[in-house]
Order: C-alpha cells, then structure tokens, then sequence
C-alpha cells in the first residue's frame, strides 16, 4: 500500500496468519523456558533461589505475558533494563 509521500506504508499481519506463521517458534521458545525452570526447581537447594530478583524478574515477565492488553515486548525489555544513571561511564577498551 503507498501514501502519499511515495513510503510504502506496513501494516500488521492478519492475526491468523500470524499465529500459523509464528506457533511453532512460541510453542519451542516456551517449551525451552519450561526446561530451564525445570532444572532450576530440580537443582540442589532450589529454595535458596526462590527470592533471587532474576528469577523474580522471569516471574514477572511471565505475568506481562499472559496480560492481553498489548506493549508485551516492551514491557518485558523494560524490565529486564537497567536504570539510567546520570553518572555512568563508557566502559573503556582493554
């Protein structure tokens, strides 16, 4: 489809076709995360980890997930995202 400006304008797939075009890579991208978390509840001492802030933070994203009101992807970057911090410093070469 072309605008006005001559820029072919995208727009969304249908969201059929996106389902058939993207349920198998959901479907082994979930079944890899249900495999981590696996070994993580099977490792020793599993419960020393339950308040760890990076498993909280997968928790997280996993509840972000299965919110249907749309901005997933950005939501979840965010939270996996450090802060800004005025003060931070490139880090410089070796």
């Amino acid at each position: 489809m072309a605008t006005l400006n001559g820029s072919t304008e995208l727009s969304p797939l249908p969201a059929a076709k996106a389902l058939d075009a993207y349920y198998l890579e959901a479907r082994s991208k979930l079944l890899d995360l249900a495999g981590i978390l696996d070994r993580i509840g099977r490792g020793a001492e599993s419960v020393t980890v339950g308040h760890d802030p990076r498993l909280t933070r997968i928790r997280q994203a996993l509840e972000i997930l299965q919110d249907g009101s749309g901005g997933r992807a950005e939501r979840v970057q965010q939270l996996f995202s450090l802060g800004y911090e005025a003060g931070w410093e490139r880090p410089q070469p070796r």
